[in-house]
């Protein structure tokens, strides 16, 4: 559960520091005083994206931390631990979760101290909190976030979604075979062709390495005169003629060295010398073996050309360079492997049968769980409306069968109502009113949230569109709720503040620091401060002596106690 948060420099609060307590806690204030302000920091260090906007006017960057006791959670402790998050010895039991968000729109991620991508973030936050946002009521319209639903209440999400995979899957291989049918005579021509291709640039037997390696044999045979004669004049120059370079340079080591003694500063003239001579023979000794390795070879200089030339004009065909060749049949030859070959076309038939069974297994599972579900939730959504001024209504789920079935299954959801005794079930998009929505809803969602393992749950004035005694139903529902999870709802009601357990006041006040700022706080209330802060929301501006009688009965009605 949620233990501890700390705000700063967030929209218009500056600092605060909030722990939290098991049950049913509310939230209250004045309108725009910053109560959903309190959830927008909590989603966003949950993972949610951030807005440059979220931090304070005049401050560099806003900081959201928060500590949860995740000592019942056993999936998140070994996802933490499976990504290295996880902390040691006596902290295993917690988690830590920091956000960063600077002016400039950065935003930077934390678990357990490590940095973590926003997508981590997320998927930590999603085994620790659901947020039911005050609009969610309105999503239940939807026909898809009416199949969503039964899906999460029945446990059959990951289902559903291979259920979709393997439609697509199927649909794939449909539309392949009907296009191979449909375009038969198109695909044979063009493997036809693919094929002649295919088989003459693999008979040219062409790789880059041998067109380096000819275009260097080439060179140096078409060449080969010119690199005789002049390997002949080298040799002549440096050691065969009369005055040969290699046979001077001997001469001068030798008459110096006979001279050495007479002056021994020659000596580093020698030494500059000797490995001149050593290096110069060592040239024509090199130089030697390359005229001998070369060879007026017109016969193979013939072959090459012949080659070189056959590889260009294949080139030019298909109007690449030669280099390109190789690349070239790659590409044909991936193309042919998708066009298969002429039999293909029975193989791909089975292959579709195939993943139509797959699919339609899939797709009967997961209607099977729908249906027991649907029927489940309908009884107790029915059960729960004869508390909430519906008395004789009902509520229903229909599954109408599809006769190909699609990407969500076998069959079309839809939601439908009674809001009273003798009125025929229609669709819920058509026949609740405001006020009826608002109650049906909060009745599923606190329906559905008993099922889940997330610790913590918000509600963020969903109980808008009621109030009366179906606004002491509601505020009801929720401290049962919060007998077994830890419960925070943001209200407007005094009959739902009336039933928490704990009820913390929001306030906002002008910035002493910054006169142009203001300032968002929150406040523990003890038994008589809720007395006034309910018979605030009773009475509004003008409290008297009869709104806070009526405050304190509705407390005492509701057993609720004060926190000092």
């Amino acid at each position: 559960m949620l233990k501890f948060l700390s705000i700063r420099n967030f929209v218009i609060v500056d600092c605060m520091e909030l722990e939290f307590v098991p049950g049913f806690t509310v939230l209250t204030g004045e309108t725009g005083a910053g109560k959903s302000i309190l959830i927008d920091a909590l989603s966003l260090v949950l993972g949610e994206r951030s807005e440059t906007s979220v931090v304070r006017n005049g401050c560099d960057r806003a900081e959201i931390s928060a500590e949860f006791d995740i000592g019942g959670l056993p999936k998140l402790a070994e996802w933490l631990r499976e990504n290295e998050f996880e902390n040691q010895d006596d902290d295993r039991d917690v988690c830590l979760l920091r956000r960063l968000v600077d002016a400039g729109g950065r935003s930077r991620s934390f678990i357990n101290g490590r940095a973590a991508t926003l997508q981590q973030l997320h998927t930590v936050g999603e085994h620790l909190v659901d947020i039911q946002g005050q609009h969610a009521h309105q999503s239940l319209l939807r026909k898809e976030a009416q199949r969503e639903l039964l899906d999460a209440y029945s446990g059959n999400r990951q289902l559903a979604q291979s259920v979709a995979e393997a439609y697509r899957h199927w649909q794939g291989l449909h539309r392949l075979r009907l296009s191979r049918e449909q375009n038969a005579a198109a695909f044979d021509q063009e493997r036809e062709q693919l094929e002649w291709q295919a088989s003459e640039i693999s008979a040219l037997n062409f790789s880059p390495d041998e067109w380096q390696a000819l275009q260097a044999e080439h060179s140096r045979l078409s060449h080969a005169v010119a690199l005789l004669e002049a390997t002949q004049m080298g040799l002549e120059t440096l050691s065969e003629g009369q005055s040969a370079a290699l046979s001077q340079l001997n001469a001068v080591i030798l008459r110096l060295g006979q001279v050495l003694e007479c002056d021994s500063s020659l000596k580093v003239v020698l030494d500059l010398l000797e490995p001149a001579q050593i290096q110069l023979q060592e040239g024509v000794y090199e130089l030697g073996r390359y005229q001998q390795r070369l060879d007026l070879d017109p016969q193979r200089l013939q072959e090459i050309e012949a080659r070189l030339a056959a590889v260009h004009a294949t080139a030019r065909k298909y109007r690449i360079v030669p280099d390109q060749l190789q690349e070239l049949l790659r590409t044909v030859t991936e193309r042919l492997e998708e066009l298969g070959h002429k039999e293909d076309g029975e193989s791909l038939a089975r292959q579709e049968a195939t993943a139509r069974d797959e699919y339609l297994e899939l797709a009967k599972k997961l209607s099977a769980g729908r249906a027991g579900a649907a029927a489940t939730l309908a009884r107790q959504v029915t059960v729960a409306m004869q508390t909430l001024a519906m008395a004789g209504g009902e509520f229903s789920i229909t599954l109408a069968p599809l006769e190909q079935g699609n990407a969500n299954g076998m069959e079309q959801i839809e939601f439908q109502v009674s809001a009273h005794q003798g009125l025929p079930l229609r669709p819920l998009a058509k026949v609740a009113s405001g006020g009826e929505l608002s109650r049906i809803g909060l009745a599923i969602h606190v329906i559905t949230s008993k099922l889940g393992v997330t610790p913590t749950l918000i509600f963020d004035e969903v109980d808008a569109g009621i109030g009366g005694r179906v606004a002491e139903m509601v505020g009801g529902m929720l401290k049962k709720l919060g007998a077994e999870r830890q419960v925070l709802c943001i209200t407007h009601l005094a009959q739902v503040a009336s039933a928490g357990d704990h009820q913390w006041q929001v306030t906002k006040s002008a910035d002493s620091a910054n006169p142009g700022n203001v300032s968002s706080r929150i406040a523990v209330l003890g038994k008589q401060e809720r007395v006034e802060e309910i018979a605030r929301m009773l009475g509004g501006a003008k409290i008297t002596d009869t709104t806070r009688k009526h405050a304190a009965e509705m407390l005492l009605a509701a057993g609720a106690e004060g926190t000092g």
